[in-house]
C-alpha cells in the first residue's frame, strides 16, 4: 500500500489489529479458525458491494489531484509545507504522464539542497545535475542553448589489453604521443564543427553533456569555442535528458547532425557553498522533471514524503494541463 498509494498505511493496520484482537475472542471460545476466515471473507464482499454503490465517479481533473494530495500530505506534515508539496507532486506526475501509458515515476528525480526553507521547495520542468562544468572560462549561463548529449570518451584512455611501445628517439616518442593526441582532438573538432554548423550566424548557445570523460585539453578547446561541456554525468540523466531535452543520446561523434540535438531556453550553473548546480530548464518537452527539496537540516529534506498520484489512465482527462 504505501508503495501504491503513499498513504493509508497506519489506518490499514490499525483496522487489522483490530480484527485480528476480535477473532482472537471467538477462537478462545472454542469457534473453528475456518468460520473466522469465512467470515472474513462475506465482510470483504459486503464492504466491497457497498464502496460499489456510493462511490462518485467524477473526472480526475487537477483540481481533484490536487485535494487528493493535500489529504494526505496533510497527514504527515504540517500544512503550510504540505500546501507547498501539494502543487509539485501534482504537476509533476502530470508533466510526466502520458496518455494510455502507466506512469514512469523513475521520470521524476528527487534532489535536496541544503538552502533556505523547506517552504522553497519547488519543481523544476527539466533537470537539475549535481555538477558543473570544469573549466573557469566556460560561461556560467546559456540561454537558447542546444543540447548534445552523447556517452564519448574526450580523453586519453589506456588500452584495454596489454600493450607496450617501443621508440628509438625523443622525435619518435613525441610522434607517438602527437598521435594519440590527435585521435581526441579529432572527436573534439567534430563536435566544434557542428557548433559552428548550427550557431554561427546566431544567438543560440551550445552544451555539451558527456557521461565520459573530457580531459583539460579538451575542455580548452570547446571552452575557446563558446561551448559549455559538462563531463561524467550520471547514467540515469542521460535518458532523462534527451526526454527533456529532446534530441538523441550519441555514442559516437562520426554521424553527429543537427536532429540529434536537444533544446533548453536556460542552462545554468548555480553555486552553493562547495557544491555545484547545474540547472537545465525552459525544455521544449518537460518529459521528466526534477523536484528539488530545499531545507537547511538533513533531518528537515528527509522528512518529506512523496504522494504518489497513481490513477488509471482512462481516468484522466486530455484537458489536463
Amino acid at each position: 500500500m504505501d508503495d501504491i498509494t503513499g498513504d493509508g498505511t497506519t489506518s490499514n493496520v490499525l483496522i487489522i489489529g483490530e480484527l485480528l484482537k476480535q477473532a482472537d475472542l471467538y477462537i478462545s471460545e472454542g469457534l473453528h479458525p475456518r468460520i473466522v476466515a469465512e467470515g472474513f471473507d462475506m465482510a470483504k464482499d459486503k464492504a466491497l458491494k457497498v464502496l460499489e454503490e456510493i462511490k462518485v465517479k467524477k473526472e480526475m481533473d487537477r483540481e481533484t489531484l490536487v485535494n487528493l494530495a493535500r489529504t494526505a500530505l496533510r497527514t504527515k506534515l504540517s500544512a503550510r509545507v504540505a500546501d507547498v508539496l501539494t502543487e509539485v507532486v501534482v504537476d509533476a506526475v502530470l508533466a510526466i504522464r502520458k496518455q494510455g501509458e502507466p506512469i514512469d515515476l523513475h521520470m521524476v528525480e528527487i534532489m535536496e539542497m541544503m538552502h533556505k526553507s523547506d517552504t522553497d521547495t519547488k519543481l523544476v520542468k527539466g533537470i537539475v545535475l549535481d555538477h558543473g562544468a570544469r573549466h573557469p572560462d566556460m560561461a556560467k549561463r546559456v540561454t537558447n542553448a542546444y543540447i548534445l548529449t552523447c556517452n564519448v570518451s574526450l580523453e586519453y584512455e589506456k588500452s584495454e589489453v596489454n600493450s607496450g611501445f617501443f621508440y628509438k628517439t625523443a622525435a619518435e616518442r613525441e610522434k607517438l604521443v602527437a598521435a594519440e593526441r590527435k585521435y581526441t582532438d579529432d572527436k573534439v573538432s567534430k563536435i566544434i564543427e557542428l557548433k559552428k554548423k548550427v550557431c554561427d550566424g546566431t544567438d543560440k548557445g551550445f552544451v555539451v553533456i558527456n557521461q565520459k570523460g573530457i580531459d583539460p585539453i579538451s575542455l580548452d578547446m570547446l571552452a575557446r569555442e563558446g561551448i559549455v561541456a559538462l563531463r561524467r554525468a550520471k547514467r540515469r540523466n542521460m535518458e532523462r535528458l534527451t526526454l527533456a531535452c529532446g534530441g538523441n543520446a550519441m555514442n559516437s561523434v562520426d554521424e553527429l547532425t543537427p536532429e540529434c540535438l536537444g533544446f533548453a531556453g536556460v542552462v545554468y550553473e548555480h553555486v552553493l557553498g562547495e557544491e555545484k548546480y547545474t540547472f537545465v530548464e525552459d525544455v521544449e518537452s518537460a518529459r521528466s522533471v526534477t523536484i528539488l527539496i530545499k531545507g537547511v537540516r538533513q533531518h528537515v529534506r528527509d522528512s518529506k514524503p512523496i504522494f504518489v498520484l497513481q490513477v488509471e489512465p482512462e481516468m484522466l482527462s486530455e484537458g489536463v494541463t
